[in-house]
């Protein structure tokens, strides 16, 4: 599984600013899904700051408990497919990051964007949104 508390330089209150910590923090929610344990899951989101959750053809999820229900009915789900993550890149604003990238589920592509909170020592998801992607060619 993919380390969630990024390196510091030696103060767990102030973030590396280095995109790689940010990275391993959004590889472990992928590896949360694809492994579909919910435990691993709520411990990438935040427990302090407000979060906020948009699956594909989803209304607007708001607030911890909502967000950690909807991925434990996702997970729960014997026929939900892996996803692929890909193209991903990461921007540190501080005590705060942004990893967009892509996604395939089921062959389809999903545009995605998590935000990431600096919280406790490590970084922590506050955002997760997911767009289906048209295909080029289509109507």
């Amino acid at each position: 599984m993919a380390q969630l508390s990024p390196t510091t330089d030696g103060d767990a209150a102030q973030p590396h600013l280095s995109e790689g910590p940010v990275l391993a923090a959004n590889a472990a929610f992928y590896d949360a899904f694809n492994t579909k344990d919910a435990d691993a899951m709520a411990r990438v989101w935040s427990d302090t700051y407000d979060v906020t959750c948009v699956h594909p053809g989803w209304n607007v999820l708001e607030g911890r408990e909502a967000v950690l229900e909807s991925w434990r009915r996702i997970l729960e789900n014997p026929d939900q497919p892996k996803i692929v993550s890909a193209a991903q890149s990461a921007r540190v604003l501080g005590t705060t990051a942004i990893v967009v990238g892509r996604e395939l589920v089921a062959g389809s592509p999903i545009a995605t964007t998590n935000a990431f909170v600096w919280e406790n020592g490590s970084w922590r998801m506050i955002l997760h949104h997911a767009s289906p992607v048209a295909i080029a060619g289509g109507a």
